[in-house]
């Protein structure tokens, strides 16, 4: 009980905290020219909540369903993959064809082809190999590596007016939000985190370890598959809607872990999910006010990601 009670308290500041960060940044600066303003402004503070929340809970389960919370669904190559998909379509058929004009088609078949790609790995490393976390590392990596050098090579061959345009999409931005595609990715999004949610009981049970949630009942190469394809879901919709975020989860996830003391991911996934929406305003803050616009949000977040998952393996090895 006392530990649910501080659970609340923090909840309740954060709560606090977003609001204070939302009326700042959108009223800051804002010269009276609301009609402008507000709606620039709130198409960004509504993909700050979507991508906060889906790479939040993606990542927290990732971290329960493999025991390591240190890696992130980006290690299966999701990310490389969406954009050697983007990659391909625009050196093959160029800025006109239906898979780059149509944002709803787009964001479809990345969705799909990112969902495929974990029912692939989930059947080859997660059902044969689940104890073996070194071997999806590895292959992940090996799969992200193997499709950013196939994306490269294409991206060296081509026109420069295209790849200029393919380098919208290797960062991740929240300046030129597609709002024709934000209801579908809302949609989707709602979707699969109703569902995995829903499962926060089945995914307490997961973090006891495989054999335990065996002895407990649990159907685990059932659940297993169902919540990566969630993941990967997920996963998918922030990645289409925004560009691949690499260290968002992971530096959410971490922060979640230490500021909630508690293995229920019911805590862990509202928490998580403000603690993300407040990590994404304060960088977006960051970029406009600090750096000037000289910057994006992404890449304050990756670096600070970048330096923290540097520091948490130092620990982790010093402990060791």
């Amino acid at each position: 009980m006392k530990q649910k009670r501080i659970n609340l308290i923090v909840l309740t500041g954060l709560v606090v905290v977003l609001l204070g960060l939302i009326i700042c940044y959108l009223t800051v600066d804002s010269g009276g020219n609301w009609d402008y303003i507000l709606p620039l402004r709130s198409k960004k503070l509504l993909a700050f909540c979507i991508v906060g929340i889906t790479t939040t809970v993606a990542t927290i389960s990732f971290q329960t369903i493999t025991g390591n919370q240190i890696l992130t669904p980006s290690i299966l190559g999701l990310d490389s993959l969406y954009i050697l998909f983007q990659t391909m379509v625009l050196f093959v058929y160029g800025n006109s064809h239906l898979l780059l004009a149509d944002r709803k088609v787009n964001f479809l078949v990345s969705v799909a082809l990112m969902v495929i790609a974990s029912g692939f790995l989930y059947l080859f490393i997660f059902k044969n190999h689940h104890t073996n976390l070194y071997l999806l590392l590895m292959l992940g990596m090996i799969a992200g590596t193997f499709f950013k050098s196939i994306s490269t090579f294409m991206q060296v061959l081509m026109d420069p007016n295209e790849f200029d345009k393919i380098q919208g999409k290797l960062f991740a931005s929240f300046n030129n939000i597609d709002v024709s595609i934000l209801a579908l990715t809302i949609l989707v999004g709602s979707i699969a985190l109703f569902f995995l949610i829903r499962k926060n009981a089945v995914l307490d049970v997961l973090h006891l370890g495989r054999e335990q949630a065996i002895n407990l009942g649990v159907v685990v190469e059932k659940e297993l598959l169902q919540i990566l394809v969630l993941i990967s879901i997920l996963t998918a919709v922030s990645t289409a809607l925004v560009g691949p975020i690499t260290f968002l989860g992971f530096i959410v996830a971490n922060l979640t872990y230490r500021i909630f003391k508690t293995y229920q991911h019911f805590w862990l996934f509202i928490g998580g999910s403000l603690l993300g929406i407040v990590v994404l305003l304060i960088g977006q803050l960051l970029v406009e006010r600090v750096f000037h616009l000289t910057t994006t949000v992404s890449v304050v977040i990756e670096f600070i990601g970048g330096c923290y998952f540097i520091f948490l393996l130092l620990k982790e090895r010093k402990q060791g």
